[in-house]
């Protein structure tokens, strides 16, 4: 049985959490079933990635590299409706699984996608020009020339039943994991805190794209409904948006710009470093497929409050402080108990270990087997996946 899989989306190193997800499941499904050949279609940026040796995809999963530059999108939705249903045909797929929302219209072999939401239907002001009107044609195509849909959660579920009008017999839930989250040694905290000017406060550490649907801006005024003296340093690392101006120029008017930074791109040691200082993770957003972040700081023992929407009470449980993420008042009272109820904090740490530890990528990886099965019309996963060549 040959499975490839569609990676004409990842540019390594800035494709977020589509990236952690498709290589960890990958990896694991490689690990659970030596008996499938696999090969990952990729791009000119992941093929230029993976010639300099970096670290990718496992040992024994082949790469085929297509003539496409995913940076530039009409490259990647011609690229992938034209040149990969050829590249499949020659590579003699029996299915081909897209694992980024995303999947060619015509192909001889049994096609899977997984969907990780619909936020450009939920909140199109995420996306922007021809990414946006993209997606608003190639996803829901996707979705009904695909044998079978894989959703993250049973929230994108229902919004890919709803918005899509896909039949709720043809989507499988398979919710990601989190495996081993400490990468690299963190960076000192005492150098973390001189190199980015953090001085000795408590830090609240926010993980998420600088996107109108993370709420960030909810957040900052939240900050300043807090009392001066009990504020904590707000932190929100990753890529620079449009956004980013606007959210400063809220902190600036409401008073609150110096507890705020917001961080460009980190190293893998200064995120670890963040990870280990910070009192406490929030994340506070409208809309999330999963919300894999949550996982990531529960696994660590850092304390969690979390927004209650769309997916994120599936993945959090009783292991988090939720709240009303349109409530500024709410925001605020979860931040001043995540960070000083010194007896609520001990047992999100200990609440938070446990729930991560439900999500493994070998879970991950049964159930995406278990959907290939179905998408091929076998009874159920055949042994010979699950065993050596």
């Amino acid at each position: 049985m040959h499975v490839g899989f569609n990676l004409i989306f990842l540019v390594p190193g800035e494709t977020g959490g589509m990236e952690v997800a498709a290589r960890e499941q990958i990896r694991a499904i490689a690990e659970l079933a030596p008996g499938l050949a696999l090969t990952a279609f990729v791009n000119r940026e992941a093929a230029a990635h993976v010639a300099e040796g970096g670290e990718l995809l496992p040992p024994g999963v082949a790469v085929w590299p297509l003539p496409i530059r995913a940076r530039a999108r009409w490259q990647w939705a011609l690229g992938e409706q034209m040149l990969l249903p050829i590249a499949a045909g020659r590579a003699r797929l029996d299915l081909m699984h897209s694992l980024g929302s995303t999947a060619p219209a015509l192909s001889r072999c049994v096609r899977l996608t997984t969907i990780h939401d619909l936020i450009y239907a939920r909140y199109p002001e995420a996306h922007a020009g021809m990414l946006a009107a993209g997606m608003r044609v190639l996803v829901p195509l996707a979705a009904r020339r695909s044998g079978r849909v894989i959703a993250d959660s049973q929230s994108t579920k229902r919004d890919i039943e709803e918005l899509i009008g896909i039949g709720s017999e043809r989507i499988d839930v398979v919710p990601l994991g989190i495996g081993s989250v400490q990468r690299q040694e963190p960076m000192p905290e005492q150098e973390l805190r001189r190199r980015f000017d953090l001085g000795e406060r408590r830090l609240l550490l926010s993980l998420s794209a600088k996107r109108p649907h993370k709420n960030l801006l909810a957040l900052i005024e939240a900050l300043e409904r807090i009392e001066a003296g009990r504020r904590p340093l707000l932190i929100v690392p990753g890529y620079r948006t449009w956004l980013e101006e606007q959210l400063l120029q809220r902190a600036r008017s409401l008073g609150v710009a110096e507890d705020l930074r917001l961080l460009g791109w980190l190293s893998a040691q200064e995120l670890e470093g963040l990870w280990s200082a910070s009192a406490g993770f929030i994340f506070p957003s409208l809309y999330e497929g999963f919300g894999l972040p949550v996982l990531e700081a529960m696994a660590r023992g850092v304390p969690v409050a979390c927004s209650t929407a769309s997916s994120l009470p599936e993945v959090a449980g009783d292991a988090a402080i939720l709240f009303d993420p349109r409530d500024v008042d709410a925001i605020a009272g979860a931040v001043e108990a995540l960070i000083w109820d010194e007896r609520l904090r001990e047992r999100l740490r200990g609440a938070g270990r446990a729930r991560a530890a439900l999500f493994s990528w070998r879970r991950t990886a049964e159930l995406t087997l278990a959907s290939y099965a179905r998408a091929l019309g076998l009874g159920g996963v055949p042994g010979s996946w699950l065993e050596g060549p």
